[in-house]
């Protein structure tokens, strides 16, 4: 069975790669899809976190979902 609550163990540091992304002046309307493309190729923590973030954006947004319907 998969490991529970494994996507709130490796955010370490939330916001950081937004706050990255901002510096660079690639936060428009979300972080720019080239942009991270670009950074998840790099090494090192903005790497990782670039990687991290676009396996994220695969995932289905259940969560969201349920939320919007309830209010």
């Amino acid at each position: 069975m998969a490991k529970k609550k494994w996507i709130r163990k490796a955010i370490r540091r939330p916001g950081a790669l937004r706050a990255a992304a901002k510096r660079a002046g690639a936060l428009k309307n979300g972080i720019s899809k080239s942009w991270l493309r670009a950074k998840a190729k790099a090494k090192g923590r903005i790497g990782k976190q670039a990687r991290l973030a676009i396996t994220l954006g695969k995932l289905p947004r259940r969560g969201r979902a349920r939320a919007r319907k309830r209010r």
